[in-house]
């Protein structure tokens, strides 16, 4: 059971880490397989069943992500997005390159 449905007297008891996050996230793979196979049965009252809990665990992942402190928040120097200088470079073939 996801710890998004323990009671909510024994939340605070529970232990966030990466293991119940994984468990979380393999959970909710499973709840999209079986979505699908149910949209593809024509059976949608149980499409919904599970996609409430699809919804609650990704809420529930989501407050978690929004209260933890961010790990590695790349400076503005080394940051993966291209820049105004980088993003106006495009890449041309050489003349001596065939297409």
């Amino acid at each position: 059971m996801s710890i998004v449905f323990v009671p909510q007297r024994l939340r605070g008891t529970a232990k966030i880490n990466q293991e119940t996050i994984q468990r979380l996230l393999d959970e909710n793979d499973q709840f999209i397989r079986c979505i699908v196979e149910y949209m593809h049965k024509g059976r949608a009252v149980e499409c919904v069943k599970y996609q409430q809990f699809l919804h609650r665990n990704i809420v529930y992942l989501a407050t978690l992500a929004d209260a933890s402190p961010p790990d590695n928040v790349p400076s503005s120097s080394s940051s993966s997005w291209p820049t105004s200088d980088q993003s106006s470079t495009v890449m041309q073939p050489s003349a001596n390159e065939e297409s």
